[in-house]
């Protein structure tokens, strides 16, 4: 006799949740083994609790030359870059979602195609280039490449986002008057909030994170950034100090998760256009 169609959906339920809890727990154990291990000063790479709750990992690594200079540094790089990224990106794609020409989609294609090459792939001529313009070992240069690298997978989510403004609303500022640019900041920026923060929130998690590129672009140890500075934990002999690694890290992470914080309304927020645009 077949089995009721309730209890194949009920197994099918069952199976589906089963699968979701082993992928959150394959997230949810490093993320556990941070936490835990920085509180431990006997941390190994088990994931356990702790003999005794101890700040000592965290005395420990709070120091100019282990976190907060480094920490400004990737502060700076990535702020830098970051606004650099959205600003271009915002003027790129205003004429791309707004104008229509022949060029627009071979223009976005390559944009796209931008998007999958590698860094390594083009670092060496990078060096080069930045040795031949005095932008080696300088934080500009470094701010320079960050966006430059980012902004190609900027301006094609700054232009699908800026698809969604209607045109109507630039065309009744321009009827007073208004320019392009005018429109651009007073009317279509406001609007796709949501767009702007995601755009800036993918492009400062792919700078904070990225080790290569100042690691091949720096060379002064004052000027590294976190994300390089974090290597120092791993000794010549394979030794790791497993608890400051890890009290490292929590605070490494502390700027991504403000960040998220405080676009977080945006990112839920919708396009506010409310009456705006009226039959």
């Amino acid at each position: 006799m077949p089995r009721p169609l309730s209890s194949h959906r009920t197994t099918h339920r069952l199976a589906a949740d089963a699968g979701l809890l082993a992928v959150a727990a394959a997230f949810a154990l490093p993320l556990a083994w941070v936490i835990l291990s920085s509180l431990d000063t006997d941390a190994d790479l088990r994931v356990k609790v702790p003999d005794g709750v101890t700040l000592d990992n965290f005395d420990a690594v709070l120091t100019p030359e282990i976190t907060f200079t480094p920490l400004l540094n990737s502060l700076l790089l990535c702020g830098g870059g970051t606004a650099l990224t959205v600003v271009c990106a915002a003027l790129a794609a205003y004429p791309l979602s707004r104008f229509r020409s022949r060029l627009n989609r071979p223009f976005l294609l390559t944009i796209l195609f931008a998007t999958s090459l590698p860094i390594t792939a083009i670092m060496v001529p990078v060096y080069a280039l930045f040795v031949q313009v005095n932008l080696i070992d300088t934080l500009q240069g470094t701010i320079f490449f960050f966006a430059a690298s980012q902004l190609p997978f900027a301006i094609w989510l700054m232009k699908n986002f800026m698809d969604g403004v209607p045109k109507e609303l630039e065309e009744a500022a321009w009827t007073d008057g208004a320019s392009s640019l005018q429109s651009l900041v007073r009317i279509v920026l406001p609007l796709m909030g949501p767009g702007m923060a995601v755009v800036t929130v993918f492009s400062f998690v792919m700078m904070w994170g990225n080790f290569f590129v100042p690691f091949m672009l720096l060379l002064t140890p004052d000027q590294m950034p976190a994300a390089v500075s974090i290597n120092e934990f791993f000794g010549n002999r394979g030794t790791v100090v497993y608890g400051q690694l890890a009290a490292f890290s929590v605070i490494y992470s502390t700027p991504v998760i403000l960040l998220y914080v405080l676009v977080a309304r945006r990112l839920g927020g919708g396009f506010a256009l409310g009456g705006a645009v009226k039959g």
